[in-house]
């Protein structure tokens, strides 16, 4: 098994090559140890946390192991920089992702919470009730994608798998059937008798 002793003479593409001929997973070790510490700094930078940005260095060294045999690095150390640059951009942006879905099902809430009185539990199942109701008058298309997006929590890209909608189709049916289901909720409300 190489160490850093014995191979301190190497270069990163003597090590890269030798991984490559051997598929010994140590060479890429010697290269942990030579820039672990590097790619830990940049990962801190960009993701503000110690411990993640850890997980994160592992995670950039496994799938090292992969995208050294599909990619001709000449200039390791950096390949390494711009490669772990990457891989923190795309995990912020994966990030971003899931917050916005998360900003964008917490709307959700306010179709009920607007029209329900927080002191009456009695009152907000009235509103669910209103709000299903509601939800069963918009066309096909809105209501498929309000109940996938709303209620069952499908992401835009699983909402287009399962109907075949494009992108925008879908941002669409989700954005006027939001409108129409607060219209069709007020109508509702408004036909209530009076207690």
């Amino acid at each position: 098994m190489p160490t850093n002793s014995k191979y301190s003479s190497y270069s990163d593409n003597d090590l890269i090559n030798k991984f490559l001929e051997s598929g010994d997973n140590s060479f890429i070790g010697v290269l942990y140890e030579r820039y672990g510490h590097l790619v830990l700094g940049l990962c801190i930078k960009y993701l503000k946390n110690k411990d993640e940005a850890q997980d994160m260095v592992i995670q950039i060294f496994t799938d090292l192991m992969k995208d050294l045999k599909k990619h001709k690095v000449q200039y390791f150390k950096s390949w390494l920089y711009v490669y772990s640059k990457n891989f923190c951009l795309m995990e912020l942006r994966k990030r971003q992702r899931e917050l916005k879905k998360e900003l964008e099902l917490k709307e959700n809430v306010h179709l009920i919470m607007d029209f329900s009185n927080p002191e009456h539990l009695h009152e907000k199942e009235k509103q669910i009730v209103i709000m299903e109701e509601a939800i069963g008058l918009l066309n096909i298309e809105q209501k498929q994608c309000i109940e996938l997006f709303y209620l069952k929590n499908k992401s835009y890209n699983e909402i287009i798998e399962i109907t075949g909608y494009s992108n925008n189709e879908v941002k669409s049916h989700i954005q006027n059937g939001k409108r129409n289901l607060k219209l069709k909720m007020e109508a509702l409300i408004n036909e209530q008798p009076d207690k």
